[in-house]
């Protein structure tokens, strides 16, 4: 139902001249026989035939009584035929009659007088099968019981779609009396349903003579204007016995429950898979604006036409105390989110900016109650206390912002903001099981938001430290340009063991230092700072790098279980040479002037921290042009290449341009460091100059 095109009683064509006749008849075989006042034959109808056996030809002109009656009865029909010619009084009932084969049949009887118009009387009699006869009218007692004591609705309607029965049980759906069915179509009882596509469908069956079967109906009728109900309808056509169509049948059957049931069914689904999603979606990373914008997008447009989610400023700063809040509150928006282009998406407060709400307002009336606020039918009034101002409340008006809903966002016993939802397109309103959805997706979000702003406020103040700890702007240096950076890793918990510096020593050297202390966080970063401040300190004392890996060496077995990697290089300007020594650290690059890059062969030795194992210091020139690329392990290593494999990278990538020194360094981690890399990268570059004389 509701599938096909729609069919209109005007586009049939209405058959020309007499309406075809009736089957019931034909069904009884009436059978039609006259006599004359001496009981003669002189008329006898075909049907005659089946009734008593006879042709017309066998008994036309034969005595009736002679013919047809036992002889034992014969006084007694002579005598009714002459009260009947005779006074004109008619007679009805059952009389056995003799057959041609000779055997008796009971034919029911109604005999009449006849007269034409000379005034010649005659005598009439309509005979049928009294067996036959009996088994219609107990078909007819039987149909008429079943129909009126039926517990669902049935009807009958004519080829024109109008009523011509309907039982009690449809009288009490539709809540109209029956009589009132009689002679008028489905619209005119029905306005409340979706009577086109019921029309289309009766007419559907009645022109092809395909039953419908199990068609759903949701509405309201005049038994009940206040609420809806379902029904399960069918749809099948009526014939005659001669095939004639006399019209098309509906039942029906109020099966509300199990829609109710279907529907909550169906509901209860709908939440699971909502939630379902939500997780797979919701919180695949420790970042406070992508875990609300996922909570956001999950929420359209399967519970909602637009999501926000507002955060209390002083929550993400750290600033919220406990006990009760009863003033205004000053919300961030986090996301936004639309089931489709909206004017409603405007009047939201735009991602990243504050904004302050009274008490008064529904979404501080969530944040300080802890309680979902629910308005299922949004007035103009509430859309005042729902948008930001006056002109924003007039948008979600013309967008058809009819129904709210806020639920709180608690972690941890802590409110941490709200989650907004509003309806426009999606006709229904929020409802408790809306409220108890969005409560869900809320709480799974909740924690994910207040992991990420932990998170992101411990990444925070390591990556301060870190930086604190790190050196400033390179200190002007003789016969070196120096480019640096430091870029912290995505992660807080990755953030920590990288440095570098730039020394200044006697004599116009500079000692070019990269280190790595293995493992993260803030420990990492305060292990890092003590091994940079003894590094600068030992600096000072103008001794051979090995000597100084040696030093830092003892003090890193006092770290606890921390080791680091380290190169520790002192370049002369006046000999354009530079003596290195490695502590376990990835070999450095040396890109002479004329494009040539390679790997320093150095000896490895043995991270710091390991204890009692001796390192070595090797010499090579640097001459004018020629460049130091110090690195860690953040810039080239990846969980999915071998390390040979990204070296050959890294020196690829510098033969392939000689950029200028201060864009080399962003453009190395740009190029060989994907944004998701889960540990931090420090990059220092010296390029020798030639010696200015003074």
């Amino acid at each position: 139902m509701g599938a096909h095109e729609p069919l209109r009683r005007e586009e049939q064509p209405r058959p020309e001249g007499p309406a075809p006749p009736g089957g019931l008849l034909d069904l009884l075989s009436v059978a039609a026989v006259v006599l004359d006042t001496g009981g003669r034959i002189v008329f006898w109808s075909p049907q005659a035939d089946d009734v008593f056996g006879y042709t017309a030809e066998e008994a036309l002109g034969q005595y009736a009584a002679h013919l047809l009656v036992h002889e034992e009865h014969r006084d007694m029909v002579i005598k009714l035929f002459a009260e009947v010619t005779s006074t004109g009084a008619s007679w009805a009932g059952a009389f056995p009659i003799r057959c041609k084969d000779g055997s008796t049949r009971l034919v029911e009887f109604r005999n009449m007088r006849l007269l034409d118009d000379l005034g010649d009387v005659y005598a009439l009699g309509i005979a049928a099968d009294q067996s036959t006869l009996q088994q219609v009218e107990t078909d007819l007692a039987l149909s008429q019981r079943l129909v009126s004591q039926a517990p669902i609705g049935i009807a009958l309607l004519d080829t024109e779609l109008r009523y011509l029965l309907v039982n009690p049980a449809l009288e009490r759906i539709n809540g109209i009396p029956a009589v009132d069915h009689i002679g008028r179509h489905p619209r005119d009882i029905l306005p409340c349903l979706d009577v086109d596509t019921i029309e289309s469908a009766l007419l559907q069956v009645l022109i092809t003579g395909t039953p419908l079967i199990d068609q759903y109906i949701v509405g309201r009728t005049p038994a009940d204007t206040d609420h809806d109900h379902a029904w399960s309808v069918s749809y099948y056509r009526i014939e005659g016995p001669n095939g004639r169509v006399i019209g098309v049948a509906n039942s029906v059957v109020d099966v509300s429950e199990r829609h109710e049931a279907a529907a909550a069914a169906d509901r209860a689904r709908r939440r699971l898979a909502v939630i379902a999603e939500a997780s797979a979606r919701v919180g695949t990373t420790l970042e406070v604006d992508r875990t609300a914008h996922e909570l956001a997008q999950a929420a359209v447009p399967a519970l909602a036409d637009l999501a926000a989610v507002d955060v209390l400023d002083a929550v993400l700063a750290f600033r919220r105390t406990a006990g009760a809040h009863d003033g205004p509150e000053v919300f961030r928006a986090l996301a936004v989110a639309s089931a489709y282009q909206t004017e409603a998406t405007s009047a939201t407060d735009r991602v990243g900016d504050l904004s302050a709400y009274g008490a008064d307002r529904l979404v501080t009336q969530c944040v300080h109650t802890g309680q979902p606020v629910l308005v299922a039918r949004a007035r103009d009034e509430d859309l005042l206390r729902i948008a930001r101002d006056s002109d924003a409340a007039a948008s979600l008006r013309r967008a058809g912002a009819h129904s709210y809903l806020a639920v709180p966002l608690i972690a941890r016993n802590e409110i941490l903001g709200a989650f907004d939802l509003l309806r426009a397109r999606n006709p229904l309103p929020f409802d408790e099981d809306d409220v108890i959805l969005a409560g869900e997706l809320a709480a799974r979000a909740a924690v994910a938001i207040d992991n990420a702003r932990w998170h992101q406020s411990v990444r925070n103040a390591a990556e301060t430290l870190q930086r604190s700890l790190l050196p400033g702007p390179p200190p002007p240096t003789r016969g070196l340009d120096v480019a640096s950076l430091y870029q912290p890793a995505q992660a807080s918990s990755e953030v920590g063991g990288d440095w570098y510096d730039v020394i200044p020593l006697t004599d116009d050297k500079t000692a070019l230092v990269v280190g790595d202390v293995m493992g993260n966080g803030i420990d990492a970063a305060a292990a890092m700072g003590r091994l940079r401040t003894a590094t600068c300190a030992f600096a000072d004392l103008d001794l051979e790098p090995d000597q100084v890996l040696q030093h830092l060496d003892k003090i890193t077995c006092g770290l606890e279980h921390y080791i680091a990697t380290c190169i520790y290089a002192v370049y002369d300007p006046h000999e354009h040479r530079c003596r290195i020594a490695n502590a376990g650290h990835l070999p450095p690059v040396l890109a002479t002037a004329d494009g040539h890059t390679q790997l320093l062969d150095l000896p490895t030795g043995a991270p710091l921290g390991v204890g009692g194992i001796p390192f070595q210091s090797t010499d090579f020139e640097l001459n004018p042009g020629d460049r130091l690329v110090l690195y860690t392990d953040g810039l080239v290593e990846t969980r999915h290449h071998p390390i040979d494999e990204r070296l050959n990278t890294l020196l690829h990538t510098l033969d392939t341009s000689r950029r200028p020194l201060k864009t080399t360094c962003p453009w190395l981690v740009q190029t060989l460091r994907h944004p998701d890399d889960h540990d931090d990268v420090a990059v220092l570059i010296a390029q020798a100059t030639p010696e200015q004389t003074t």
